[in-house]
């Protein structure tokens, strides 16, 4: 979809040579596969249109879609780069032969547990790294800003507390680095969207979910699933929160995307504080709700910290053969440079304090990007 413009002050003075100066609204589609309650939807697209309108002076209004009502989780690169969404989020756990470079890097979830540092760590070298910039605009999208979940736990229709028990479950997972730890200790890995966990929970062709535990309750897991272990299955961050269609961005003046990176700077605070918040209270929700929350024993947590280890000596390997990196070794280490970086900036900051990240943010990210020239290809 194109561009719409539509002129809401043009006037001729009677009498006068001249128009009179014309303000124009960019009237635009954002779409968030999520339901409406979900952290990356609410704080990452309905109040993040929230602050565009009131940052631009009501001069930029994205349209915002929530849901898979315009889009499947699968689909939204596609709708991104043929113009029917002009920004979106996109999982690139759903795209991996499109998406190598991202998807290389997601390698490393499974080692990771900080959601924040991952958060802000994840969009700076999504836009500086320069293999990764050359994916984007290959691919057909202005990245601008991440996502990151906390850490995934499994939600079951039965207890799964220790490796016995977790033998021959049918598990929904994303990603490979997962599913082949739940495949090494005795499991099924099941790769579906996360908006199929529901369903199949509740009709029995999974046994449990893996997801981050805040879908206890935006999802309503609880109804469909007994037990929750709070055994860590990595967090995801791939692909962006934020993906443009390059046309689209390219029309844009400079002022707009200044206005865009600003805006995004505030939501990613939003969302990430909102997210964590959300997780923690699912648990206590859901166990109120009958549901129960149990704490892994230590064979099942040996199981994790020893795949940890082995994926992340393999990890080089992995970015090279699996995914075709040519320099699989400047790409991983970068990124894990980046995410130190940003545990230390972190250290130093109120990390419930919104407007303290926003400003991090901006300073060590945005203000170091050139909104004349970033994602204009």
């Amino acid at each position: 979809m194109a561009q719409r413009i539509s002129f809401i002050a043009a006037a001729v003075a009677v009498g006068l040579a001249g128009a009179a100066p014309v303000s124009a609204q960019t009237e635009f589609i954002a779409n968030s596969f999520y339901g409406a309650q979900h952290p990356h939807s609410l704080y990452g697209y309905t109040q993040w249109a929230e602050i565009v309108e009131e940052l631009s002076g009501g001069q930029l209004l994205p349209e915002v879609y929530t849901g898979t009502v315009l889009l499947a989780p699968r689909a939204n690169l596609q709708g991104i780069r043929d113009n029917v969404v002009q920004v979106a989020h996109h999982a690139a756990v759903y795209t991996p032969s499109e998406l190598p470079v991202a998807n290389a890097v997601q390698e490393l979830g499974f080692n990771y547990s900080d959601p924040m540092a991952a958060i802000f760590a994840v969009t700076e070298f999504s836009m500086t790294n320069e293999a990764q910039l050359a994916e984007w605009q290959d691919k057909g999208v202005v990245y601008l800003g991440a996502y990151a979940t906390p850490a995934y736990v499994i939600f079951c229709r039965e207890p799964v507390r220790n490796l016995e028990e977790l033998q021959g479950m049918r598990i929904r997972t994303a990603g490979s680095t997962v599913s082949q730890w739940v495949e090494q200790a005795g499991g099924v890995p099941v790769n579906v969207p996360s908006s199929e966990m529901y369903t199949g929970l509740e009709r029995g062709t999974l046994d449990c979910a893996s997801n981050a535990p805040n879908d206890l309750v935006d999802r309503s897991l609880w109804e469909v699933s007994s037990h929750t272990t709070l055994i860590p299955t990595g967090m995801y961050w791939s692909g962006p929160h934020w993906g443009y269609n390059p046309g689209f961005w390219a029309d844009l003046s400079a002022d707009e995307r200044s206005i865009l990176m600003q805006a995004t700077a505030r939501a990613m605070s939003r969302m990430i504080i909102g997210y964590i918040a959300a997780s923690d209270s699912a648990l206590e929700e859901a166990t109120a709700q009958g549901h129960t929350v149990h704490e892994p024993e230590a064979d099942l947590v040996q199981s994790v910290e020893d795949f940890r280890e082995a994926a992340l000596a393999n990890i080089y390997d992995v970015a090279a053969e699996t995914y075709g990196l040519e320099d699989p070794q400047a790409v991983i280490d970068g990124f894990r440079a980046t995410y130190e970086r940003w545990e230390g900036l972190l250290a130093e900051v109120d990390r419930t304090d919104e407007d303290a990240l926003t400003d991090l943010v901006m300073r060590e990210i945005y203000s170091k990007i050139d909104p004349e020239t970033y994602g204009v290809y």
